[in-house]
């Protein structure tokens, strides 16, 4: 039952828990970035690409999307220790997995342009890279959004598996308050809030996103 000193308590610890929510913020922002940059060759790759670079990107996607999240932090952190800082650990591994999935939004965008732009390109003097890069690529980007836009929410709230190895981001931070002596009544008031924070990180981007999506989206009349 919800209870005026459980919320008292939770107001006097907002920016405990804000602070928490601008780690995730950060962490969030870090994966995302580390994912788009490996992402977005890899899934060129799959898609130009064959032979050996081909399937070796290939199959480390589908290890990295198989592989529970939690499984590859811990590995991270504990067995290949590529950083004695928890942040930087669990933005690795939400990035090589964010990477994984947006390797397949890039891929899917990548396919979904007719061929025939292709061959036009390379009709009018492109070469083929040339033509990837000048023709394919702009409205590959511009169809990824949606999809890039789902694994935004998706990066976003894997960010409290961190709390697997000791990152003080939002989640992390709640559990610390309701797990304070005498403070255990607090447990529904403090993951109420989170979960308003949460709600609020995801929603604003989301609108951010969409607008971002309208702005850059292929006009109505061009060739899909």
């Amino acid at each position: 039952m919800l209870q005026a000193g459980d919320w008292a308590f939770v107001i006097d610890n907002l920016d405990y828990l804000l602070f928490g929510g601008a780690v995730t913020v950060g962490l969030t922002v870090a994966a995302l970035a580390l994912g788009t940059l490996l992402g977005f060759p890899a899934g060129a790759i799959e898609v130009y690409a064959d032979g050996l670079p081909q399937r070796l990107v290939a199959t480390s996607g589908v290890l990295l999307r198989g592989t529970p999240i939690v499984v590859i932090m811990l590995v991270l952190f504990f067995v290949v220790s590529i950083s004695q800082s928890a942040f930087v650990t669990a933005a690795v591994g939400l990035g090589l997995r964010s990477a994984a999935y947006q390797s397949q939004v890039f891929r899917g965008a990548l396919q979904s342009v007719d061929e025939g732009q292709l061959e036009a390109a390379r009709a009018v003097g492109m070469s083929r890279l040339e033509a990837i890069r000048h023709v394919v690529v702009p409205q590959a980007l511009r169809r990824s959004m949606p999809g890039f836009q789902n694994e935004f929410t998706i990066v976003l709230k894997d960010t409290s598996i961190a709390f697997a190895i000791g990152l003080a981001e939002l989640l992390t931070r709640g559990y610390d308050l309701f797990t304070q002596s005498g403070r255990s009544t607090a447990v529904l008031e403090v993951f109420l809030t989170i979960s308003a924070i949460y709600f609020v990180l995801t929603f604003t981007t989301n609108r951010g996103l969409d607008r971002v999506s309208d702005y850059y989206a292929i006009p109505s009349g061009e060739s899909s």
